[in-house]
């Protein structure tokens, strides 16, 4: 049995959900809300719709947002991990430079680490990611919420040969980079690990995606490890212009090859583990300065 561990403990989601006052800023979430065996209100969260529900209530109700629109089949994944991995990288940077700024490669349509960092931290974010629409549906997000535009900028990765190169600029300097790479080496992976979580809930379906997801947000060729590789190699060329480069790796067996190859090329290099209950997912970050 994976050992429990808790979430950062500057994270506001330690405590349950109220949704009352969830509901009250987001109506459209009260169809989702119902009272489980152990008389506690919660949600479906293998239904799409209502994990989006909820994170817009969220990002309204704790973070000031004004409004959240995000068109049905993108990934909306649950914000309390994702406000989790923006703490870790408060405690990793150890920085007082004003301001902070981080780069979210694949950040998606949702754009939810931006707003977060943003809206925790005070940090200036850019976004990148390989989608036009993607990039469009973030945009229009930061656009329609004033404290978002001057501290939040979207930007295309029009080669998808590359992650850093074409969107750290020559004069960039950046205090961390962030990612949560795609997890599934295909399509089939990805349905075949949504079908497995599904018959686990007891929920018949065949074709759903777990929380939604477009393809190029849930799978790439190689899956996790290829793509943390890729990363790895191009952020050698980048080492002067980041304090910090970090992924997200959820699968543990992938880190003995990738921290081998960080090892190769002379990075140093730490692991920060970090879950929610028994779900444990782990940080990857390297540098190369002293």
């Amino acid at each position: 049995m994976a050992k429990r561990k808790s979430m950062h403990p500057n994270n506001i989601h330690l405590k349950p959900y109220f949704f009352e006052e969830l509901v009250a800023v987001n109506p459209d979430l009260e169809p989702f809300v119902f009272v489980n065996a152990y008389q506690t209100k919660t949600i479906d969260f293998s239904i799409p719709e209502a994990v989006y529900q909820l994170n817009k209530a969220i990002l309204i109700s704790d973070y000031g947002l004004k409004t959240y629109q995000l068109p049905k089949g993108y990934l909306c994944p649950p914000i309390p991990g994702r406000a989790d991995y923006i703490h870790h990288l408060k405690d990793l940077i150890q920085t007082d430079s004003k301001p902070v700024k981080g780069l979210d490669v694949g950040a998606g349509a949702n754009t939810i680490y931006p707003i977060l960092a943003t809206k925790i931290y005070n940090w200036k974010m850019v976004g990148c990611d390989i989608n036009a629409k993607s990039v469009e549906i973030a945009e229009n997000i930061i656009n329609q919420n004033p404290s978002l535009k001057e501290l939040v900028e979207i930007r295309f990765q029009d080669n998808p040969a590359h992650i850093f190169e074409g969107i750290i600029k020559a004069d960039e300097y950046y205090n961390f980079t962030m990612c949560n790479p795609p997890f599934h080496a295909s399509e089939q992976d990805a349905l075949k690990g949504t079908q497995r979580k599904l018959k686990n809930l007891k929920i018949d379906s065949k074709d759903i995606l777990n929380f939604g997801g477009q393809s190029h947000e849930l799978w790439c060729n190689g899956g996790e490890a290829l793509f943390v590789k890729r990363m790895i190699k191009e952020s050698k060329k980048f080492g002067a212009q980041v304090d910090w480069f970090t992924t997200l790796i959820s699968k543990a067996e992938n880190l003995p090859k990738l921290t081998k190859q960080l090892n190769k090329l002379g990075a140093t290099q730490k692991i920060i583990d970090m879950g929610q209950g028994h779900k444990i997912s782990r940080i990857l970050a390297w540098h190369f300065h002293n």
